[in-house]
């Protein structure tokens, strides 16, 4: 407990002493609790000054959140020196009800199916030398009732229009895309994100899944000021810049020849080796897509098996024409560690246990889960530097050991001697460790 109120004094100047002492309360009840977590079952486990009801006014406090969660990152776990990239990934999960706050109809891509459930948007920064996740911004996802995108509006409003070519319509795309009413719900949250990060460090790149693998999103993010590292659908068209002679007629051609992806030229094969028997050919161009505006860096990744010369391929791509495929290829695999937040967040913090309606208490309880996956990154790191292995599983071992313990000790009719004591707390706390810190002592 003392560690833990110590770590929380770097957000004491945004929080309240009061909701601070609380919020200690509820962490230390997180560390402990193996069942779901919920505000019943983090109170069971608190210590004096955590009742049921000091954690229920906690959840329904009024807490800055972006604030809290940059403070903590940037006086704990910012290296200085590192390189940074920022990621983005919608995080969706199971709830049933009308009640919950925000409860609607979202794709999960666990389930490969829309369910009913809650949704938060997640901006996380990435250590490209710790090749690790911090969550920074997480908000939640409401749809609106009768919602429809600007191109559904505009659908709508033309009707049916009579056969032939539109009066005053152009060739030339335009460059500003009609955003989906899922861009529009991430808009404000990447220019809140963006406006704290440029208060202490520079960020060039924003790595997204395949999902924002489109002109809308790409042009979203470098009106932001970043460079955009998504990845294209596998059977996305693909053209060399137009190079032959104009031929002094109509418009100048932008177009070249079609990509074969698996028919590549030469001269973009950056990389051919062997592993296990298949093949990895990558190859690296500036490309067109005719949804897009502008150019594309484009990575294709070619693999085929030998024994059966069937072949797969992935393309990413970036905005930026100056990246090198190494370091495209790196931010996209970075990318997937914002999902091992996710997958911690529901797995040992709560994401999708919290039983909560209210607004204000949803957000906390999520964002919370994202608030522990930094702060047990800061507690398992003295741990880890004895034991490289030492998990989550064991930190909360480490902490509902002691706590056994100190309901023990306040049942002897006498406390032992303080050498006896760190023993006792030592020797418990590591009996359901997968990874001891220490050699379990002789019984011989």
């Amino acid at each position: 407990m003392p560690e833990i109120v110590a770590l929380l004094q770097s957000i004491a100047a945004v929080v309240s002493p009061t909701v601070l002492n609380q919020m200690s309360q509820v962490i230390y009840g997180l560390l402990i609790s193996s069942g779901r977590i919920t505000m019943l079952e983090i109170s069971r486990w608190s210590e004096g000054g955590g009742s049921y009801r000091t954690v229920q006014r906690w959840y329904h406090s009024r807490l800055i959140w972006l604030q809290i969660m940059w403070i903590l990152f940037t006086s704990q776990l910012w290296q200085a020196g590192h390189e940074y990239i920022a990621a983005g990934d919608e995080v969706v999960f199971g709830k049933v009800g009308k009640e919950t706050h925000g409860v609607g109809y979202f794709f999960s891509g666990l389930q490969q199916r829309v369910i009913p459930g809650l949704s938060f948007f997640v901006f996380s920064l990435i250590d490209v030398q710790e090749r690790q996740s911090y969550p920074i911004q997480v908000v939640q996802m409401v749809k609106k009732e009768g919602e429809k995108t600007q191109k559904d509006k505009a659908k709508s409003a033309k009707g049916k229009r009579s056969l032939g070519r539109p009066k005053g319509s152009k060739n030339k795309k335009e460059e500003t895309p009609i955003l989906s009413a899922e861009l529009l719900r991430i808009q404000p949250v990447l220019q809140a994100f963006l406006v704290v990060l440029k208060s202490m460090m520079s960020i060039s790149y924003l790595v997204m899944d395949g999902h924002f693998g489109n002109y809308p999103s790409a042009w979203l993010v470098r009106q932001s000021g970043l460079h955009f590292v998504s990845k294209l659908r596998h059977d996305a068209a693909l053209y060399e810049p137009f190079t032959g002679t104009y031929r002094g007629r109509g418009p100048h051609p932008k177009y070249g020849d079609k990509v074969e992806v698996r028919q590549l030229k030469k001269e973009y094969l950056q990389s051919d080796t062997v592993e296990d028997g298949i093949r990895i050919q990558i190859y690296q161009a500036s490309l067109l897509n005719k949804e897009f505006a502008f150019r594309l860096n484009v990575v294709i990744i070619l693999k085929t098996n030998l024994s059966t010369q069937a072949q797969a391929h992935v393309i990413l791509f970036s905005t930026d024409l100056e990246l090198s495929y190494e370091k495209i290829m790196d931010f996209y695999t970075l990318r997937f560690q914002i999902e091992f937040n996710f997958r911690d967040a529901k797995q040992y913090w709560g994401l999708d246990d919290f039983m909560n309606v209210k607004e204000s208490a949803v957000t906390n309880a999520a964002t919370l889960s994202f608030f522990m996956v930094n702060f047990s990154t800061l507690l398992l790191r003295r741990f880890r530097q004895i034991n490289p292995e030492f998990s989550i599983l064991d930190l909360k071992s480490h902490y509902r050991g002691c706590r056994y313990v100190s309901e023990t000790i306040k049942l002897l009719p006498q406390k032992p001697d303080g050498i006896l004591l760190a023993g006792i707390f030592e020797h418990i706390a590591r009996l359901g460790m997968v990874h001891p810190v220490f050699e379990p002592a002789s019984t011989s």
